[in-house]
């Protein structure tokens, strides 16, 4: 995901405005250990996220950015890696799952000094904090939003000894500006198996999606699900909501209750908070929370798809450091370690609503989650041919598969990045209008 201000896609622009508070710019302040299992090892070279980190350097008074946030200082003699967050860092969601990035990266990179700036407005305000925090010297920059981008961008080309790397997004310059992001369809795709599972085994085959902001990956994420929920339960259906915002608890407990009120037994959500396990917890339905490993705490919480970006940032710190690693279009799939499935990977327990699944289709689950970290089944095996929209159209003929291309965009596609198929469909079963594209 992610993070939306305005998308840029030539032909489809949905501009939206997201307020956030202004927050403090500090280092990494030890994390409180998650009340649930810790993230699965699934690949050797991924190690748990940290619960606590070495004590971080002291560092100077910070100076005020234009915009009203801080902004932090680098320690001298260390690599300096700053992330620029959307929400606030102890969100229990996407940027938690960030923040605890930047913890394992001080933990497990030598000589690295880690600091972050929360609450950062997308637009403008956000590349003002990207000036400043390069002037200051900081030289890996991580933007987690997917607003940030064309900022980004800009200051890139200002600082071009200064690496940027953007989550999300589709853009890069090949140097110093890089775009990373991961596969969470692989996950999304298991996901819908479980929901799938759950809703036949309760009698009731309706599901639902509480999407964020109407772009290609909102698209890409909630037909993975539909489509592996086809795949335990034939004959189910999924309603849409759209809330048009990535952080608001109110406004994501609203949307998932009137998505319960219309029917749905288990209902997925696209947005940071865990607010939608809660709700299922109040109304006995089922709700799968996002982002982050911590976020599935009560008990009609049927699993969380998280991130676990730690090894992910690792790699790239110390790649820049031995001067091995170049910018430019990173995106990684479940075999990199920095994706779970919740109750599945290794050393995790399942929740008491998934363990009540048919063997047959938890089998199914854990043979293709098997598949996926051991990198024989990936984003473009989830969408492989054929494949039918909820019209009845054939999206991807038998024996074709999507691009990272069809993966990321509305049609057309970029200048010099054209799609083939494109993603601006509905999955079968899925009973939702497309967003309109507009300019």
């Amino acid at each position: 995901m992610r993070h939306l201000y305005k998308l840029t896609i030539l032909v489809a622009v949905f501009a939206m405005l997201l307020s956030a508070c202004g927050g403090a710019a500090t280092t990494p302040a030890p994390a409180q250990p998650a009340d649930t299992q810790a993230p699965a090892q699934p690949a050797a070279t991924e190690a748990p996220v940290q619960a606590t980190v070495a004590p971080a350097e002291p560092a100077a008074t910070a100076a005020p950015a234009q915009t009203g946030l801080e902004i932090p200082e680098i320690v001298a003699g260390k690599f300096n890696v700053a992330a620029v967050l959307i929400g606030p860092h102890d969100d229990g969601g996407w940027s938690q799952a960030h923040f605890e990035g930047l913890q394992y990266v001080e933990a497990n990179v030598p000589n690295v000094h880690v600091a972050y700036i929360e609450n950062v407005p997308e637009g403008a305000d956000s590349e003002q904090v990207f000036r400043s925090l390069a002037r200051k010297g900081f030289n890996l920059i991580l933007g987690t939003s997917f607003g940030y981008m064309d900022p980004m961008a800009t200051v890139a080309e200002e600082f071009p000894d200064i690496t940027f790397i953007h989550i999300s997004g589709y853009k890069s310059n090949m140097k110093n500006f890089g775009n990373l992001f991961g596969a969470m369809e692989d996950m999304k795709y298991l996901a819908g198996m479980l929901a799938g599972s759950r809703a036949k085994l309760d009698g009731n085959p309706k599901l639902g999606y509480m999407a964020t902001f109407p772009i290609p990956e909102e698209l890409r994420l909630g037909n993975a699900f539909m489509m592996g929920a086809k795949k335990t339960c034939p004959e189910c259906t999924m309603d849409v909501a759209w809330i048009n915002t990535w952080h608001d608890p109110v406004a994501e407990k609203n949307g998932a209750a009137s998505l319960m009120d219309a029917g749905a037994d288990v209902v997925l959500t696209g947005a940071d908070t865990p607010a939608v396990a809660d709700v299922a917890e109040a109304k006995g339905k089922w709700g799968i929370t996002y982002d982050y490993v911590g976020s599935c705490k009560v008990d009609r919480c049927l699993t969380a798809i998280y991130w676990n970006w730690g090894p992910i940032y690792a790699k790239i710190t110390q790649g820049l450091i031995d001067k091995t690693y170049q910018p430019g279009f990173d995106y990684f799939d479940a075999d990199s370690g920095s994706l779970g499935l919740y109750g599945f990977m290794q050393g995790q327990t399942m929740t008491k609503g998934a363990s009540e699944l048919p063997a047959a289709d938890l089998k199914l689950v854990n043979d293709t989650l098997a598949l996926m970290l051991a990198g024989k089944f990936n984003r473009f095996d989830v969408f492989s041919g054929p494949i039918k929209d909820n019209k009845g159209n054939i999206v991807v003929p038998a024996g074709q598969k999507f691009a990272q291309a069809d993966l990321d965009q509305f049609p057309p596609g970029a200048d010099n990045l054209k799609c083939t198929y494109c993603m601006y469909w509905w999955a079968d079963g899925i009973n939702a209008e497309l967003p309109k594209l507009g300019n």
